[in-house]
């Protein structure tokens, strides 16, 4: 033990070295030198307690070898979802489409006219880069973006129902995604809550029998997280518009998953579509630009100008305004919108909801044989089919009728080998059921499948 305690090289001397010479061009003399007296103290630790250390200076530079990764990686990282939810929250809901990371891309790395009106050398509004295209895609008179839908919510009720009340059904009182609750985002707002009918069961007349002089706005919760079944009823938005028109009263809609594209015509389940709730005469519509709209996390907020303006003024809005980089992301989103065809191949979510099982089928099949070929009896892989979901809170009833793979490691078990899939430099985020690992091919894009088979293989060749 002595002697290799002895033998310990000094940092001085490893600096010298041109591996770590290497590190410093990379990453910068401190942190090297950082992790250069971290391995020592580790080896120096490993060595007292007895650890085999045959050779002293391998050992070191593999610890400052591994902690030079560490330090390098980043702790928000690309991941593969193998788990078919499309919308994930947890793994970052929505992927971008390529001409909008391109955006953001550009508008990152150079100045841009964020707030300046190049045609009148002068102060711009950083919202007119958006609100022209929302305004055709959704035929509303006037739009207005913030951080994400809570804010778009509580700015709309802060702005038109601050200390007055906001009437709702109690059926619509929900709670979305972090434990945040609508009566809760109603009260930081400033409103009165005001609650009609019951849980399962609301009329129009509870809306109507609610009305006094303290009545500010009619709030339509759009129930995208779950769906009540069975003996139920909620009033329609036509009815509602009508009762608000009857008695001057401002109705706001939370759409919440703010689709643009009926998904119906993918095999789910008919969601009514921002563009369809603008036409019935809502006064003000919020929806996020993450989940089915297919773009950066935001709160969208479209309705009659009257409203919005009055939004813009509030001092509230600025707290919740957001950056260039959101904006940028989502201008080149809502323009693929312009032709829906265009859309569906380019916006990933709305692509991978358009995937036919057939597609689906083929690809695993490829895979699997592929997989069969690489794997010298490691694994079993046999093609399965799967329901994965639309997540995110959208479509909670519906399966997406997929196809992926189903493995089975031969000298590990099934927890261990998912363990280490979520491990990799580039994780494999995928589910176990029945002691079997599922990937959802859906959530696999055919530009991943190399990576994917590297995933796979990767644990199982270092056994």
């Amino acid at each position: 033990m002595e002697n290799l305690l002895r033998s310990l090289p000094k940092v001085d001397e490893l600096l010298k070295k041109e591996e770590i010479k290497e590190y410093i061009k990379s990453i910068g003399r401190e942190p090297v030198v950082e992790a250069v007296r971290e391995s020592l103290n580790q080896l120096r630790r490993n060595i007292l307690d007895k650890k085999d250390v045959l050779d002293v200076e391998e050992a070191v530079m593999e610890l400052i070898s591994r902690r030079i990764s560490e330090i390098k990686s980043y702790s928000l990282k690309r991941v593969l979802n193998g788990t078919g939810i499309v919308l994930h929250t947890n793994l970052g809901r929505a992927r971008l489409a390529k001409e909008a990371v391109e955006r953001v891309e550009e508008v990152a790395k150079h100045y841009s006219n964020l707030e300046y009106d190049l045609n009148t050398d002068s102060r711009g509004i950083r919202y007119s880069h958006v609100e022209d295209i929302l305004k055709k895609i959704t035929s509303a008179e006037d739009a207005l973006i913030v951080n994400n839908n809570a804010a778009a919510v509580m700015l709309a009720l802060s702005t038109l129902a601050k200390d007055g009340q906001a009437i709702v059904s109690r059926g619509q009182l929900i709670e979305i995604g972090g434990s945040f609750r609508i009566p809760d985002v109603m009260e930081q707002s400033g409103c009165i809550l005001k609650e009609v009918g019951t849980t399962n069961k609301t009329h129009l007349q509870d809306y109507e029998n609610a009305i006094n002089e303290d009545t500010a706005v009619f709030l339509k919760v759009h129930t995208s997280n779950y769906k009540i079944l069975g003996f139920s009823e909620e009033v329609s938005t036509k009815d509602m518009v009508e009762l608000g028109n009857k008695h001057n009263i401002p109705v706001i809609e939370d759409l919440g998953s703010g689709m643009i594209i009926d998904t119906s015509k993918f095999g789910l389940s008919y969601e009514p579509t921002v563009p369809e709730v603008v036409k019935a005469g809502v006064d003000v519509v919020t929806f996020s630009g993450d989940k089915l709209l297919g773009g950066p996390q935001a709160g969208i907020i479209v309705g009659k100008k009257e409203y919005i303006d009055k939004m813009k003024k509030n001092h509230l809005n600025r707290a919740l305004r957001i950056d260039k980089m959101t904006l940028a992301a989502l201008e080149a989103t809502l323009k693929l919108y312009l032709d829906e065809s265009m859309a569906i191949k380019k916006i990933p979510v709305i692509r991978m909801l358009s995937l036919s099982k057939q597609e689906l089928k083929n690809r695993a099949t490829y895979l699997k044989e592929k997989l069969d070929k690489l794997t010298s009896n490691l694994i079993n892989v046999s093609v399965v089919k799967l329901d994965g979901q639309v997540g995110g809170g959208a479509l909670p009833l519906d399966k997406t009728n997929s196809y992926g793979l189903a493995l089975n490691p031969l000298n590990m078990s099934i927890n261990e080998y998912e363990r280490l899939l979520r491990e990799l430099e580039l994780p494999l985020v995928a589910m176990i059921e029945n002691d079997t690992l599922h990937i959802d091919l859906r959530t696999i894009d055919p530009s991943e499948e190399d990576d994917l088979i590297e995933a796979v293989l990767t644990p199982l060749q270092e056994v």
